[in-house]
């Protein structure tokens, strides 16, 4: 992609304190908070950069979608450079939509990748190994970024609504909190790209499942509050990915003013985001990437 025309979709849209790392050929969405951290490295891939052909194109991050085989190493191969590492080194979640949050160590490093995962339903990982690049796919569910400095443990999590719904960002900071001793008012975390309270229609059944869990509050005026649910004229709603999930890491503990939220919206910018609901079946996968920089 011509960079005056990537520059020039994007005017306007990035969200405070996100920007775009753009180096050997590849663009990741990074947030500052995060890269002023120096012991980690983070990540939402962009499709510009990858081999993959057709609808794939081009950057696809997924063995399960039928793209070739060979084309997908080679993407995991450039994306594991760009952080400096190597595919074995990745360890990939198993997702189902679950609440599910899983420690991983060294003994998992390549799974997903080049080697074949042991466990299934899992969309969280935790870790405070160096060294290990932990990734999560997506492609319109929230990237939820979590980062201990005192510590030296990360997280990160997919959200879609039912994710999102069970608190996974929540569940997320609980396990960090079980396993590294976290405390949720030390961590700093990043709400990534996903697609936003604009285009994201779900049913009644979904605001009322929500409604029950968080209270009504949580459907209104979009000025208000913590507020995530907008009603239409057609009788279903508008849910804000982004806006719910800063709820739910706020409910566990951590402070507003240590969530960065991306601008970004996976529907809306074609030319970087694969989009289940604007592509269906045919398209591939981006992924989210956290990683402790291994110590000297």
């Amino acid at each position: 992609m011509d960079d005056n025309v990537f520059d020039l979709q994007l005017n306007g849209r990035l969200g405070p304190g996100e920007r775009f790392d753009k180096r050997n050929g590849l663009s990741f969405v990074v947030f500052d908070a995060l890269s002023e951290l120096h012991f980690v490295r983070h990540g939402f891939s962009t499709r510009p950069g990858g081999v993959s052909r057709g609808w794939y194109e081009s950057l696809d991050l997924s063995y399960a979608r039928g793209d070739v085989k060979e084309d997908v190493d080679e993407n995991f191969r450039r994306v594991a450079a760009f952080f400096g590492t190597s595919p074995d080194r990745i360890v990939c979640g198993y997702q189902t939509h679950t609440d599910y949050v899983r420690h991983v160590s060294r003994e998992d490093a390549g799974k997903g990748v080049t080697r074949k995962r042991d466990y299934t339903d899992v969309d969280g990982l935790i870790t405070d190994e160096p060294g290990l690049l932990l990734m999560t796919s997506h492609s319109d569910c929230t990237p939820l970024y979590f980062v201990d400095p005192r510590h030296r443990a990360i997280g990160l999590s997919h959200s879609g609504w039912k994710g999102t719904l069970a608190g996974i960002g929540q569940v997320t900071v609980r396990a960090m909190h079980e396993a590294f001793g976290t405390d949720p008012a030390d961590i700093i975390a990043a709400v990534g790209p996903c697609a936003c309270g604009h285009c994201y229609e779900v049913g009644p059944e979904v605001a009322e499942a929500f409604t029950a869990k968080y209270g009504p509050a949580r459907i209104g005026d979009p000025e208000g509050e913590d507020v995530f649910l907008y009603p239409r004229d057609n009788g279903k709603y508008l849910l804000d990915q982004k806006a719910a999930n800063v709820y739910i890491m706020k409910l566990a503990g951590i402070s507003r003013e240590q969530i960065t939220v991306s601008g970004l919206c996976t529907m809306e910018e074609d030319r970087l985001f694969y989009s289940h609901r604007r592509m269906g079946e045919r398209r591939g996968n981006l992924g989210a990437f956290l990683m402790l920089e291994e110590q000297d």
